[in-house]
């Protein structure tokens, strides 16, 4: 087990501390947890590409760790009523397209790979930077107001616009390999 590996495997498991401190109301706790598991996401990267220490292992784990930590942490703000339930909704939809694609793409070709298009890098960035931010307003008792609104809808443009690439990117290598019958012609 790699140093990545290992910071990715922390902040998988900081999932249930942030969503137990959320939902006791414990939001400056929450809000500073939620922070360093959103900063080890770019850390197990840079550390991984630096010291040629990225694994196959790791390019699966890194994903689902960090779709554990967003859904799970827009489900319980929208619970909560820090996030409105339709921007809930369009997250954790576009997750469970994505798994289901997934999951789909490698039951029938049997050759998944992770390969994140760049818009989903940026809609990852970006969901965690409105939750920071969501996490931050309600610790200091701010007022998000406007803010949250405009990143909300950039949210749920790159949430949008990933999902949709992910459908296109994969029915179009679904399609090639049922022309072809060779899923190494689809990339």
């Amino acid at each position: 087990m790699n140093l990545p590996n290992l910071i990715t495997f922390g902040r998988l498991f900081s999932v249930p501390v942030i969503l137990w401190l959320i939902l006791d109301g414990l939001m400056l706790a929450a809000f500073w947890v939620f922070f360093v598991a959103a900063l080890s996401d770019a850390v197990d990267g840079i550390i991984a590409k630096y010291f040629d220490a990225e694994t196959v292992f790791g390019a699966f784990l890194d994903p689902i760790a960090d779709k554990a930590l967003l859904v799970s942490v827009y489900l319980m703000l929208g619970h909560q009523g820090y996030v409105e339930a339709w921007l809930v909704i369009m997250v954790v939809f576009r997750d469970l397209v994505i798994l289901g694609g997934a999951i789909l793409f490698q039951t029938v070709t049997q050759s998944l790979t992770m390969q994140p298009l760049t818009i989903s890098k940026v809609n990852t960035f970006v969901q965690l930077v409105f939750a920071v931010i969501v996490l931050w307003v309600e610790a200091y008792g701010l007022d998000g107001g406007a803010a949250i609104r405009v990143i909300g809808y950039i949210v749920a443009v790159t949430t949008l616009w990933s999902g949709t690439a992910y459908v296109i990117t994969w029915s179009h290598r679904a399609a090639v390999m049922e022309d072809t019958g060779n899923p190494e012609e689809t990339e």
